[in-house]
């Protein structure tokens, strides 16, 4: 890989090196959910028709975007002026919603998902959200290259990246919704809510919060992305170890020395992503081939554009500590 690491003409070589801890692969088989727990489960993730909510158990997807539902042709006409603005092309053929399946029944996976969403929500902060008054977060979703070499190459534009790239699910972001900023909910997101609370009021969760979650999958140029919703229940465990915030506790492949990491939002998305990463026998079906959209997100990144998805790639790179060498690069070949 090559990069002009200074303000010459002439070329220089790079070379980065990726480390990775030698017990990694029997720390990831300790804690993951089994491949036979998660195809069982997940049947348990269901869609409803987006025009009359009818619960689906063979869902008509609209073509274009893969990310909405139907019962019915019928259906799909009447939802068409509604739907319209918000479609953009994706060139997965099964869109967001496997990989979004797949994580939402990943219990590990979830639970610090819920975490985070704990911490950016406020739910500590006012005793009535999740109860009283809803809350949602927004959780972008995208694709990376499972080997990081790869990703290297296609953030710095390199040639040489080969054409079919074995992908991996990440979680780039949570965003709490703010109704002074946003605006209300929904109508229909509004009664998903009311239902949902009732529903884990019955079956003996009245203490727990309840809320909803936006997985979006922004790999286009659009700033919005193709979105599945859906409810999230805060149980009361996940809520304890929130309030405990125990730190995360690493150890460097380099060196071998143990860290402590405090229990935070961004340290949660980094063990989730971290966790994804450490399955390189696709356990966890969490894995498919890249597109063309999902490599052109990373390449924006690397041009340093402001589209949306490049927006969120960057700031999760400032974040999480295996990007780091990347983007000191970066800024020495931008100079």
């Amino acid at each position: 890989m090559s990069a002009d690491t200074n303000n010459s003409s002439v070329p220089k070589t790079v070379y980065i090196e990726h480390v990775t801890h030698p017990e990694r692969d029997n720390h990831f088989r300790a804690i993951a959910a089994s491949s036979k727990f998660l195809k069982a489960n997940q049947k348990n993730f269901g869609v409803q028709c987006t025009q009359c909510q009818t619960n689906l158990e063979k869902p008509l997807k609209c073509a274009k975007c893969k990310s909405v539902w139907y019962c019915s042709k019928e259906c799909q006409k009447k939802n068409w002026a509604t739907h319209k603005p918000t479609c953009h092309e994706v060139e997965r053929s099964s869109g967001v919603l496997k990989f979004i399946q797949m994580f939402s029944v990943n219990p590990l996976l979830m639970a610090f998902l819920k975490i985070g969403i704990v911490f950016d929500c406020g739910l500590f902060d006012n005793s009535q959200i999740g109860f009283d008054v809803p809350f949602m977060a927004r959780v972008d979703i995208a694709v990376e290259p499972s080997d990081f070499l790869d990703f290297v190459g296609l953030y710095l534009n390199d040639k040489a990246v080969g054409e079919k790239l074995q992908g991996m699910l990440q979680v780039n972001a949570i965003t709490p919704w703010h109704p002074s900023i946003q605006g209300p909910l929904t109508p229909k997101r509004l009664q998903t809510w009311r239902e949902a609370r009732a529903k884990y009021n019955t079956e003996g969760f009245a203490k727990d919060p309840v809320g909803l979650v936006e997985f979006i999958g922004c790999s286009c140029a659009e700033d919005s992305g193709n979105s599945v919703t859906a409810e999230l229940h805060i149980p009361a465990a996940v809520l304890d170890i929130a309030r405990k915030r125990e730190p995360f506790i690493g150890v460097s492949a380099v060196t071998g020395t143990q860290f402590n990491k405090p229990m935070s939002t961004v340290a949660c998305l980094e063990y989730i992503n971290l966790h994804i990463r450490a399955d390189k026998q696709n356990q966890l079906h969490l894995r498919a081939e890249m597109t063309g959209q999902d490599k052109e997100a990373i390449r924006a990144a690397g041009r340093n554009e402001e589209t949306l998805p490049a927006r969120i790639l960057k700031e999760k790179m400032e974040r999480e500590h295996l990007y780091a060498n990347v983007k000191q690069l970066t800024r020495k070949t931008v100079k």
